[in-house]
């Protein structure tokens, strides 16, 4: 079935803000923030009742946060895969009605726990919650490329991480402060509980449709062989299924420093409770800015190459967190005010909100990037694998973490341990997965050397195969059609350019295919077509420079004929692409037909662009017309 996206404006929002006033997002978007808040809410507000209030034989202090956790999570591991495939098989907007109805009837037991304290019961409500937000996880990922294009999706993405941030903080502040009023805490509890239960349910009401993607599936109710399963369909796509590791690592991380949080407040940083508090503030504000930035770093596309600058951003502000706190002199528990006031904290604090950060901008692209690259028809069925993966991350996260503390290791130790070890699995997945890479060399090239724009960037198909064709000017010419594309370019290039000190190892990794002169390899110059009509029945964008090689005078030389034997073998759409005012830059060959001869020669943020045009049919190509159509492009700059 193909997607429903909803067409109600006529023009993308300005903003991701401003899709806060749309009903295909506003009333998801509140939906997922008061169940997450309300999540929080009551899963802090019985655990600080176990701790501080309540004395219970078989459920010790130290052992109650632990236990709701594992709680909590257990659910994700057993019925994730279930989850899934109902998100793949029913209405969207139906399962997030019943989940919202769930969520009501565990709030109203949960108020009975609290009002009675009955520990056993808010246990079982703890795991009931795990079951609402495993339901719920596959349809929030899966409804927002439903309704969400190409270039709302970051930005989509950016909200929804950070509104769960934001909900998970507000909710473990708003049960802290009720459970802690004298004599009526409980009772104030279990009124926000269910109270942002009914009010949550109200908001789903107004959630639009969202049909099935894949109504005739057969639900496997083992969930054991059906997360086999779904990770199998994960691994159909590389990119995707990689992805879902990298996610998964992200959680992985993340849950080392908020476990660890009021120990470290308490032991190395001297602080009382709301120290502790602060920290989960300021990392909770940081992961919300990072998520936001997505949408502007990116220009409204799926910008994977922002992930590596957040992995390197999330080592390199760890380990300065290490340094920043392993050193600091004993002291008397401190206040939030006292705290602040010490000038050595506020490089901790701002360590932990760059580094949150970072993680913002590590996992919004990434959430982007399997939305929109898994199959529509079983994309929950994906992201319910990712769920069970990140649930597996955390465990191990505090198992290893548990480690290295009984071991004798610091908090900050940890915190640089984990530092390091995401230095080498960022290495290890950037590797294996070069797309990665390439996007954030080809982000630092188009956003840090030059001010790169883009016109017509519509023209650029996001699915289906296409030949782009586009003038030569310089070396970095593929690296900037890669910052320009939202898909993956394969580029069919002189075989020269391979010989080119670090770029041509780029390329050798992007592996573009290339081409040597019939002439001169007549067995090479064939493959190379073989090659790039592989790419093209493959479904991908293909892009070639027809003049044979980079200009030497800044002119548009005449095109050569190879378009036309791709098009006979295998007929696709073409778009032609004009690369302006790169001629003169370092990259050109305007220093007597030499390149990198001076470098920066035109400094720093020179303004360069891409003009795309209007796809041709194949029956229209021919090597004069589009000749043509990318002197006109250079014109019209």
């Amino acid at each position: 079935m193909s997607e429903v996206i909803d067409t109600s404006v006529a023009t993308d929002p300005p903003n991701q803000f401003s899709l806060l006033r749309q009903r295909r997002f506003a009333p998801f978007f509140w939906t997922q923030f008061l169940g997450a808040g309300n999540d929080n809410l009551f899963k802090f507000a019985f655990t600080v009742l176990v701790t501080y209030q309540l004395q219970v034989a078989w459920l010790p202090p130290a052992l109650a946060g632990l236990v709701i956790g594992a709680l909590f999570i257990l659910p994700f591991v057993l019925f994730s895969a279930t989850s899934g495939q109902l998100a793949d098989k029913l209405e969207k907007t139906r399962i997030i009605r019943l989940v919202k109805n769930l969520e009501i009837a565990i709030m109203l037991a949960a108020a009975l726990g609290f009002m009675t304290q009955n520990v056993a019961l808010l246990l079982g409500c703890v795991a009931l919650m795990g079951l609402h937000s495993t339901l719920f996880g596959p349809v929030k990922f899966a409804y927002l490329p439903q309704h969400l294009n190409e270039r709302e999706i970051t930005g989509g993405n950016g909200m929804v991480e950070m509104g769960t941030f934001v909900a998970i903080l507000l909710g473990n502040l708003a049960g802290g402060l009720l459970i802690a009023l004298p004599g009526v805490g409980a009772t104030w509890v279990a009124v926000g509980c269910v109270g942002t239960a009914l009010l949550g349910r109200w908001v789903a009401q107004q959630v639009p449709l969202s049909p099935a993607t894949d109504p005739g599936l057969q639900i496997n109710w083992n969930p054991f062989s059906e997360t086999w399963r779904n990770l199998k369909l994960a691994r159909q796509n590389i990119v995707v299924f990689r992805s879902l590791l990298g996610i998964s690592w992200m959680w992985f991380f993340g849950a080392v420093f908020l476990a660890n949080f009021p120990v470290f407040a308490k032991e190395v940083l001297h602080g009382d409770e709301h120290v502790a508090s602060l920290l989960l503030v300021v990392f909770s504000v940081g992961i919300g800015v990072g998520s936001l930035l997505c949408e502007m770093l990116s220009r409204r596309h799926v910008e994977i190459g922002l992930v590596p600058a957040g992995a390197i951003g999330m080592s390199v502000f760890a380990v300065d967190l290490y340094l920043a706190s392993c050193n600091l002199p004993p002291a008397a528990v401190m206040s939030v005010s006292q705290f602040m006031a010490q000038p050595a904290h506020w490089r901790v604090m701002a360590d932990l909100a760059l580094l949150a950060l970072s993680a913002g901008l590590y996992s919004v692209p990434m959430y982007a990037l399997i939305q929109l690259r898994s199959q529509p028809s079983h994309r929950a069925r994906i992201i319910a694998a990712n769920n069970i993966l990140n649930a597996l991350f955390m465990i191990v996260s505090s198992v290893c973490a548990g480690a290295l503390l009984s071991a004798g290791a610091t908090v900050p130790e940890v915190f640089l341990a984990t530092a390091l070890l995401n230095a080498v699995v960022g290495i290890y997945i950037f590797l294996l997965v070069p797309e990665y890479l390439l996007r954030f060399v080809a982000f630092l090239l188009s956003r840090l050397m030059y001010r790169f724009t883009v016109q017509g960037e519509r023209n650029i198909p996001l699915s289906g195969a296409a030949v782009i064709v586009c003038n030569h000017v310089s070396y970095v010419d593929a690296l900037l059609l890669m910052a320009a594309s939202p898909r993956p370019i394969c580029f069919l290039m002189d075989h020269r350019i391979f010989a080119v000190p670090v770029l041509g190892g780029l390329f050798r990794l992007a592996k573009a295919i290339p081409v040597a002169p019939q002439a001169e390899n007549p067995a090479a110059y064939a493959a190379a077509f073989e090659a790039a009509d592989a790419v093209l029945a493959d479904g991908d964008l293909l892009c070639i420079f027809p003049e044979g090689g980079i200009t030497r005078d800044g002119t548009l030389q005449p095109f050569k004929a190879g378009v036309m034997k791709i098009l006979q073998r295998r007929p696709v759409p073409v778009v032609p692409v004009a690369l302006h005012k790169l001629w003169g830059s370092t990259f050109s060959r305007s220093e007597g037909g030499r390149a990198m001869v001076r470098p920066l020669r035109r400094g720093l943020f020179s303004a360069v662009g891409l003009s795309a045009g209007s796809a041709l049919a194949p029956a229209e190509v021919t090597p004069e017309g589009l000749h043509a159509r990318v002197q006109a492009l250079l014109q019209a700059r």
